[in-house]
């Protein structure tokens, strides 16, 4: 047993380091493939975005600051609607499971907001928007940002330099952000 476990450290090691080392998206780009489990735990799927949308990726799930967060997103939903956001997509390296439970945690009443597990960190290492989480949550997770996507292009990337802050991620300023661009 002991050797098994020495022989997967290296490659889980590796594996961090491939996703820790991939360029930050910018705006201007394409979207990769948004790869990610929300009706299943077994299979991923490509949700396939349309029009325009916005993509908020969390460091984790039921953490205290994306928990304060993603409310004003839900909260202001309808605002976003109304300025032509045709989904809200919360990315989070963290099971189906766990996100399914958050979302029932935050919205008891339902919400129309996607909560997608990356659970490989596939999506979130494509996009270069991976940090080294391992002292507080056991793996590297994805920064924390806001993604404004057309067309499944990326318009606009708002990133916190401190994850444990929301300030240029929080939903009034992504509203703000929205009547400046379109």
């Amino acid at each position: 047993m002991s050797s098994l476990t020495t022989g997967a450290i290296p490659i889980a090691n590796s594996a961090a380091a491939t996703l820790l080392s991939a360029s930050q998206i910018t705006p201007g780009k394409p979207l990769p493939p948004l790869t990610v489990k929300e009706t299943s735990p077994e299979h991923a799927e490509t949700v396939s975005l349309t029009g325009k949308n916005i993509i908020i990726g969390v460091p984790g799930a039921f953490t205290g600051t994306c928990s304060a967060q993603i409310p004003g997103y839900i909260e202001e939903y309808e605002a976003f609607k109304a300025k032509g956001v045709e989904g809200i997509y919360v990315v989070g390296v963290n099971d189906q499971f766990v996100m399914n439970a958050w979302k029932e945690k935050l919205a008891p009443n339902s919400t129309p907001i996607h909560f997608l597990a990356d659970d490989q960190a596939t999506f979130t290492g494509a996009t270069g928007l991976v940090f080294d989480a391992t002292p507080l949550l056991g793996t590297p997770r994805s920064k924390r940002y806001v993604m404004i996507v057309n067309d499944n292009q990326v318009m606009s990337l708002a990133v916190e330099e401190d994850p444990d802050k929301v300030t240029v991620t929080s939903a009034k300023t992504i509203l703000t952000a929205l009547s400046f661009m379109f």
